[in-house]
């Protein structure tokens, strides 16, 4: 018989538990004295709680100031998280109760997900809910549902209770614009800024340019309202503010039933005020003011509510700058006797050791469009030929079927639940399963609704292109010789130019080519 011999485990060696990384997440709502205390008192309270565990290794806490719940792309330090998760540094998160990690269901579910897809649980205090432990996820929506609900309700009473103080005239404008200041009631005027409003306006009524005007108090740094960049668009809402002649428009934004802010263009009502407050502007310089910016807007062919600026001429917004991926814009440049148009990178005017890219006439990149084209008339057998050829047999054809296989399996799947429900309704499974089993083929179909959309938009945008090809190509065999540049043909068969020198000049075609004319 062979010899064994017992070794006694030794005294000295203890069993140690690895440490699980604990991270608490934390958010209140508005920026309040009392809201903020209560995110410090939170910060305290986890902080001493993870520490307090001997099998707990405390990784941080993550906590967003003064911002809505409704949304999870306007939280950084929630999107800072995730991010952390991901890679790897958290093993597990606290946080006080559902409203405070979302108020929006699908959102909160989605996060969930997310985190059980890391197999890292998430437990509400409140609630007393660990995600990792959670059976099925029906609980979890249910309570999301009321925190999203309660946010809605709270929402709407606000509205009311602002629209309230707005037909009343009793609303405060608690973050004023340039040249005024909040002292606790009302607003009143700031000396020193007013005097530069009132600068700006009898600029622009003299005959400068709002760029102009934007270019001049940047040129003698006087300090904007954040401290920041004069900008053209800056001064033409400043001259467009009613606030300057003492009145007041209430409701010039409003909020949508998923929170999404939009600009009020007759959608809700809104509420002006007379002499709400001292006046900077005379009325009269104000509706001169607006007077002539609509008469330069006319002469400049810009018609409110379209793309204003960048569709007034061809190459308005369309020329990209190879070197910062800045836009050019459109400058006049010679002296008396001699003018000519020219394009220049927005960053290079601003400042020239950030971009070095030199200016372009116009007339260059007229020609340079006009040569293009005339190669693709002369060589379209060469180029645009093969190309659509090899565009007919893209891969999209591939994303079609796949399409079609997901919509069979959706189809499965509904089946699948309906079969469910039918057992669950006869008594023959208990509703633990069924809550667990319709989740996961509800997880199911949600990734197969997505992977449908996505390719839907992949089949989309390869039918387009091959579109915008056969149409170049059915030009070209056809059209005649082009001598002049036209606006038309620029606008139908090019997406941007790509600028990488004076010398090098890539057009992008619609039909995705990309042609480089070098001189």
């Amino acid at each position: 018989m062979k010899k064994v011999t017992k070794i006694a485990k030794s005294q000295n060696v203890e069993n140690k538990k690895e440490k699980i990384r604990v991270a608490a997440y934390c958010r209140v709502s508005t920026s309040s004295d009392a809201q903020l205390e209560s995110l410090e008192a939170q910060k305290v309270h986890y902080e001493n709680y993870i520490n307090s565990r001997d099998d707990w290794q405390f990784a941080g806490i993550y906590y967003d100031e003064g911002i809505t719940g409704t949304k999870k792309d306007k939280r950084p330090e929630l999107l800072r998280l995730m991010d952390d998760c991901k890679a790897g540094k958290i093993d597990f998160i606290v946080t006080k109760s559902i409203s405070r990690f979302s108020r929006n269901t699908m959102d909160c579910l989605e996060l969930v997900r997310d985190l059980q897809a890391l197999h890292i649980p998430l437990y509400f205090e409140k609630e007393n809910i660990n995600t990792g432990s959670m059976k099925s996820e029906l609980f979890l929506s249910l309570l999301s549902t009321l925190a999203e609900n309660e946010s809605v309700s709270i929402s709407e009473n606000s509205k009311w209770s602002i629209q309230k103080r707005f037909e009343n005239g009793t609303f405060k404008i608690s973050y004023p614009p340039y040249g005024y200041v909040w002292d606790g009631e009302q607003m009143v005027i700031n000396p020193e800024q007013a005097t530069v409003v009132q600068k700006i306006f009898a600029m622009l009524l003299s005959g400068k340019s709002t760029q102009a005007i934007a270019d001049d108090l940047n040129q003698r740094s006087v300090a904007s309202k954040r401290s920041g960049h004069w900008t053209a668009t800056t001064i033409r809402d400043m001259i467009s503010n009613e606030k300057y002649v003492g009145d007041c428009l209430f409701q010039k934004t409003y909020s949508d039933s998923n929170f999404v802010r939009h600009n009020n263009h007759g959608e809700a009502t809104q509420y002006l005020v007379k002499d709400h407050h001292a006046a900077i502007i005379s009325r009269e310089d104000f509706t001169t003011a607006q007077r002539l910016i609509r008469q330069r807007a006319i002469e400049k062919g810009i018609i409110q509510g379209s793309e204003k600026y960048q569709n007034r001429y061809a190459f308005s917004g369309k020329v990209i700058c190879g070197e910062c991926g800045n836009t050019f814009k459109r400058r006049m440049h010679g002296y008396t006797g001699y003018k000519y148009v020219a394009w220049c990178c927005s960053t290079h005017l601003r400042n020239k050791n950030k971009c070095h890219m030199l200016f372009i006439r116009d007339e260059t990149l007229k020609q340079a469009f006009i040569i293009m084209m005339n190669k693709l008339r002369c060589f379209h057998q060469i180029i645009l030929t093969p190309y659509v050829q090899s565009l007919k047999t893209d891969p999209a054809n591939n994303s079609v079927k796949k399409i079609q296989k997901l919509h069979t399996l959706l189809a499965h799947n509904s089946e699948k639940r309906e079969t469910l429900t039918k057992l669950l309704s006869q008594g023959i499974i208990d509703s633990i399963i069924y809550n667990k089993e319709t989740n996961e083929l509800l997880f199911q179909a949600d990734a197969y609704q997505k992977n449908i959309e996505s390719l839907k938009h992949t089949v989309s945008d390869s039918m387009a292109i091959i579109t915008e090809a056969i149409n170049l190509l059915r030009f070209v065999e056809k059209a005649p010789a082009v001598t002049a540049f036209d606006p038309m043909l620029f606008e139908k068969f090019v997406d941007h130019i790509l600028i990488r020198s004076r010398n090098e000049i890539c057009f992008i075609l619609k039909c995705g080519l990309a042609l480089t004319e070098r001189r």
